[in-house]
């Protein structure tokens, strides 16, 4: 059970390093600045297929911030000029809520055995996941339902990954100032918030049952 009377508040910058993720416990309130990558299941599976296959990702993941999201995107087009006037394009977010994170719990331990990510993002929890992020990895929540507010707090798409997958599952690079407030649900010592309300609520119910 999680004991975290005092809890914290950490402002971080991408990309995260071990001693970020330890120094934070269980209930803290983490906002980050930088680069943050989404990734779904079609994401995850492809991942693993690289990794299996001994091929190296278009993307670094060292360090780096998975935030469980489908977002919406809308494309852009901004006049640039440089002597002779031209257009190029450019993706803007619409909506980048959470998307349910237990969806990838089975695929992320063969991620994270692979590549040293430090933070995922996401709601609901991920069952059983604590020990798998034990020692160098948090599971941060974000409230639901907030998907255009997240929008704020998204300065720039940097750019796009594997956008053959589709626009939700596709990996989307994203530079954020001060994004949160993200719950730590998971810390890197085996805390999980939400398996700790499963067991009270589990206490209480048997408790009237009775």
């Amino acid at each position: 059970m999680s004991s975290n009377p005092q809890p914290q508040t950490y402002h971080l910058k991408t990309p995260l390093s071990a001693e970020d993720v330890l120094k934070i416990n269980a209930g803290d309130t983490v906002y980050l600045t930088g680069t943050i990558l989404t990734a779904r299941d079609e994401a995850h599976s492809r991942m693993i297929e690289f990794d299996e296959q001994k091929h190296s990702l278009p993307f670094d993941l060292e360090g780096a911030v998975v935030y469980h999201c489908g977002p919406v995107m809308e494309l852009k087009e901004k006049k640039t000029d440089h002597g002779d006037c031209r257009t190029d394009a450019e993706w803007h977010v619409v909506a980048a809520g959470p998307t349910t994170s237990d969806r990838m719990t089975k695929m992320t331990p063969k991620v994270l055995v692979s590549h040293n990510i430090r933070a995922l993002i996401g709601k609901g929890g991920m069952e059983n996941i604590a020990g798998t992020l034990s020692g160098k990895c948090i599971y941060l929540s974000y409230t639901g339902g907030c998907a255009a507010l997240a929008v704020d707090m998204i300065e720039k798409v940097e750019t796009v990954f594997w956008e053959d997958l589709g626009m939700p599952e596709a990996v989307w690079v994203l530079s954020v100032k001060e994004f949160g407030p993200l719950i730590v649900g998971v810390d890197a010592h085996g805390n999980d918030l939400f398996k700790d309300v499963k067991e009270k609520a589990k206490e209480k119910f048997l408790k009237i049952s009775k």
